[in-house]
């Protein structure tokens, strides 16, 4: 991906998030909860797999 674009891309991200903050804060902050969970569990479930196959 070109650099340039990259970077807009990101900076459109940050807008959209900067927004959604200032819009909603409550539905946002769930937003990253539930985002973060999702994150939690897959990253215990790889570690989960990976115990099983060591022990």
């Amino acid at each position: 991906m070109p650099a340039k674009l990259k970077t807009i891309l990101i900076v459109l991200v940050v807008i959209f998030l900067v927004y959604a903050v200032v819009r909603d804060p409550e539905r946002a902050a769930n937003v990253i909860k539930s985002i973060w969970d999702l994150l939690y569990s897959t990253v215990e479930g790889f570690g989960k797999f990976f115990a099983s196959l060591a022990g």
